[in-house]
């Protein structure tokens, strides 16, 4: 303690916290501005109607789902799968289909990353392929417009990026020898090469095992008479006079986000020439790997693929050796699992589902209510903590985490998944937000009976589970742990992604396992058992170090699944508060430090998602109900509750509440891969909630005289 105050009274935090502390005098820009009053909020009513609207939005289940939204890529691919197997899409789909992109085409009139990109090559290309295919005339506003946007840009269509110089090749609508090459061969090179595919990333994985297999087959997309008509559309010279071979390397830079670099060039140039003559024998057996491979995969993955994206090009594989295989009808009728349809936006196809991800955040949210709360909750907590319990995965894969394995599967017994489960691709931080969910409810007040509780070996298993996604470093991967160093992202072929070609130690994936792993400790002990009891303490103290070691100088953590530093201090901070890090330590403060200096003048906090790819702090032109719920939940760890840039930030949210006890849809809050931003529809729900709640129960007079104390201990407290 000492030791800590001496370090504390000579560190410039202390001098800055001080200040904040005494005078609340805070702004975006640093500590300079005028004293903004502190407001006191009449908490209660904006509390119960958060309640009353998320408890609303329980399915029979006992879960909580909200849709995640991303793009019309998936859209787009879905209906040229239908086309390429023979599928008609009714007519009343197909309008609601068509509905989709007129609501999501940007201004000028173009398809984004996301809801708040501009326009990108790739994915108005692929709407417009698949708005002709619907049966949208060319002369309908739709296409006109998207032509227009396409024609403008440098390079046309003849720009756009990897994935959709491979998917306008199937659709006879680009040269295949525009298309850099992945020839399956290379899923039987040996895997002690750095850059094997059974290294990369496990979506990465998944997408280029059904593009190997395609691409070695040379799979042509039947579209009929409308190929001529989209020729002349799509490109203003003939199509038999461009010289696809020549825009190999070509990107606009609108789509771009990681050059192909000189040793991804120098390797597609090899694989050029081997394409030329490529050995018949090596290529009929690579092919018949990958099928293997894609079949395992659909039938583990119980036809839903590990996501939509592999999983439509698991289909057309599956198609292409054989239209009439018997699990193509199958994989087809998986697909659905990932269709999202509403009357405001129409049909379309989410990336990922998030049934755990939000019930456990749901649960969580409501089990921070005041004790003298939680009975009006208890019946929506029971629910949820069954539904959780009926998630996880109780079986094994067959081979799974065997060393022999073709598959190179990692076991997932003990695991939760992102979403219902159904595709049994379980994942480090779900699993340990569902135990913490779980575990939580086992406390004071628990409203579950004993006879209902999660037994002892089912969380022992999620505990092994845990451990098993831990790397070297003490960091945690999301669905493995990581299989390969940095030098696979120097042969990113993907060129719209970044940082997705292997696992890595995620900030907030370490954070959730750090809480997960301490609440297993906590609630069980020696129940553990001695030998993973060990495993469980030494697996914490390596996340700790990790965590306290990823420090900006500035004070913020950087996030990788969220939008950005707001959301990875958050999970950083809320974790080593759970560790028994006390809120006095410098990395606590100088969290805060960083947080009260990004706060805006009317209380809230706002993040720009182009945060995410500057590697920079940028503030959004708003404040954010999601932003400002992180930043509050991590400064009611670091300072009293009634510091006035809580106080102040309560008011923004208390202010921001509609008049249901929902709270506006604003920017996009997630992420994945550097540009790939997702709107959350479910975080402005529950994270709200869970920072008024916190407030709540940390605000009343005896708690409050606690946290004064807390601040007093300090010097100059």
């Amino acid at each position: 303690w000492a030791s800590c105050v001496d370090i504390w009274h000579r560190s410039s935090c202390f001098r800055t916290m001080n200040t904040l502390m005494n005078t609340g005098m805070t702004t975006q820009a640093g500590l300079e501005a005028t004293s903004i009053p502190a407001l006191r909020p009449p908490i209660p009513a904006p509390l119960a109607g958060a309640i009353t609207h998320l408890c609303s939005l329980q399915q029979t289940d006992g879960g909580w789902e909200g849709e995640m939204v991303w793009n019309t890529m998936i859209l787009s691919q879905y209906i040229l799968v239908q086309k390429a197997c023979g599928r008609a899409i009714p007519k009343a789909a197909a309008d609601q289909m068509v509905k989709h992109y007129r609501k999501t085409r940007t201004s000028d009139g173009a398809w984004g990353m996301h809801g708040e990109s501009l326009g990108y090559v790739y994915f108005t290309t692929l709407a417009y392929v698949a708005l002709r295919v619907l049966g949208v005339s060319p002369q309908d506003p739709l296409c006109v417009e998207a032509r227009q946007w396409l024609r403008k840009q440098p390079e046309g269509v003849l720009g756009i990026p990897h994935w959709g110089k491979f998917w306008l090749a199937m659709c006879g609508l680009y040269g295949w020898e525009g298309v850099n090459p992945f020839p399956p061969e290379l899923f039987v090179t040996p895997k002690w090469i750095p850059i094997h595919p059974f290294r990369f990333y496990n979506h990465t994985r998944y997408i280029y095992l059904g593009i190997a297999y395609l691409y070695g087959k040379r799979f042509q997309i039947d579209l009929g008479e409308l190929t001529e008509s989209l020729r002349r559309e799509l490109f203003d010279r003939p199509f038999a006079q461009i010289d696809f071979h020549s825009y190999r390397h070509t990107v606009a830079k609108s789509d771009l986000y990681v050059a192909p670099s000189v040793v991804l060039k120098a390797g597609y140039e090899l694989l050029h020439q081997y394409e030329k003559r490529p050995l018949r024998a090596l290529r009929e057996h690579a092919l018949g790997f990958c099928l293997d491979r894609i079949l395992y995969e659909m039938k583990a993955s119980r036809y839903q693929g590990l996501s939509p994206v592999n999983g439509l090009l698991n289909c057309l594989a599956l198609y292409a050796h054989n239209p009439r295989h018997p699990e193509l009808a199958k994989s087809l009728e998986g697909m659905e699992a990932w269709k999202w349809e509403d009357e405001a936006e129409g049909i379309r196809y989410c990336g990922a589902r998030s049934n755990t991800w939000d019930t456990a955040f749901a649960a969580l949210a409501l089990s921070e209510l005041p004790l003298e709360m939680r009975p009006q909750v208890a019946s929506s907590l029971r629910q949820a903590y069954q539904h959780l319990c009926d998630l996880q995965m109780q079986d094994e894969l067959p081979d799974a985490g065997a060393e022999s394995s073709l598959e190179q599967r990692e076991p997932i017994l003990g695991g939760w998944c992102f979403s219902d489960g159904v595709h049994r691709w379980p994942v480090s931080d779900c699993t340990a937000e569902a135990v913490c969910a779980l575990l939580t409810l086992h406390g004071e007040q628990s409203p579950v009976p004993l006879s209902d509780r999660m037994s002892v070996e089912r969380l022992c298993h999620a505990a092994r589970f845990i451990l098993r996604r831990q790397n070297a470093d003490g960091g945690f991967g999301s669905y493995e742990a990581r299989r390969a160093g940095s030098v696979l992202e120097n042969v990113n072929p993907s060129e719209m992604y970044g940082s997705c070609m292997t696992e890595r130690s995620y900030l907030e994936c370490t954070s959730s396992c750090l809480r997960g792993l301490v609440a297993l400790r906590n609630h069980l002990g020696a129940q553990l058992g001695g030998p993973l009891l060990i495993q469980v303490n030494t697996a914490i103290a390596a996340a700790v170090t990790r965590l306290r070691d990823s420090q900006r100088a500035d004070g913020a953590f950087p996030g990788f699944w969220g939008v950005n530093f707001t959301y990875g201090t958050f999970h950083v901070i809320e974790a080593l508060h759970e560790a028994g890090i006390p809120v006095h330590d410098p990395v606590v403060q100088r969290a805060a430090v960083w947080l009260i200096r990004k706060q805006r003048p009317d209380g809230g906090w706002g993040e720009h998602f182009s945060s995410c790819l500057s590697g920079e702090y940028v503030p959004h032109e708003q404040s954010q109900v999601v932003s400002t719920s992180w930043a509050l939940l991590t400064l009611l760890i670091a300072l009293p509750a009634s510091h006035p840039a809580i106080e102040r930030g309560v008011s923004f949210l208390s202010a921001a509440q509609l008049a249901d006890g929902s709270f506006p849809q604003q920017a996009q809050a997630g992420v994945f891969f550097g540009t790939a931003m997702l709107d959350y529809r479910l975080y402005k729900s529950y994270f709200p909630l869970w920072a008024l709640a916190r407030y709540v129960r940390l605000r009343n007079p005896q708690r409050e005289e606690v946290g004064h104390a807390r601040c007093a201990a300090l010097p100059g407290g």
